[in-house]
């Protein structure tokens, strides 16, 4: 008799899977920013393949930047049997708190390839708007 090796949060994640909710691995991987620094900016980038630009909000909340939109549900045909069906749709957020103030009326955002890049120049004070919608060059 072979032992089995018991994995108890591998058992949680296939009850997930069974809903049809996200994987706990996977929860957050889909909206991965990177955020850095580049020529007086603080320069944020995240991977939104298959998502119209025109279906992505983005807002400097205070100190923080939020991207939120919604990818396009396609209707699924009854002709098609899918073996495995990963990819999300629906709505999406994501917030990041920024690591210095930033001049809110000039940020700018870019979607190129699948990929989005917003530049949020860098001031050394508050600046009192709280909130601003930034609108998305294609």
């Amino acid at each position: 008799m072979s032992i089995i090796k018991w994995e108890p949060f591998g058992e949680i994640e296939n009850v997930f899977e069974d809903f049809r909710f996200p994987s706990i691995s996977k929860i957050g991987s889909d909206l991965a920013i990177d955020l850095f620094e580049e020529e007086g900016n603080i320069v944020a980038k995240m991977n939104l393949p298959g998502v119209n630009p025109d279906k992505i909000n983005i807002e400097v909340v205070d100190n923080e930047l939020r991207v939120s939109g919604s990818h396009e549900e396609e209707k699924e045909e009854k002709k098609k049997h899918y073996y495995h069906k990963e990819i999300k749709k629906g709505s999406f957020e994501r917030m990041i708190t920024l690591p210095q103030p930033v001049k809110k009326e000039e940020v700018s955002a870019e979607y190129k390839n699948g990929v989005l890049k917003i530049l949020l120049p860098k001031t050394k004070k508050e600046e009192s708007v709280h909130k601003i919608k930034i609108e998305v060059k294609k």
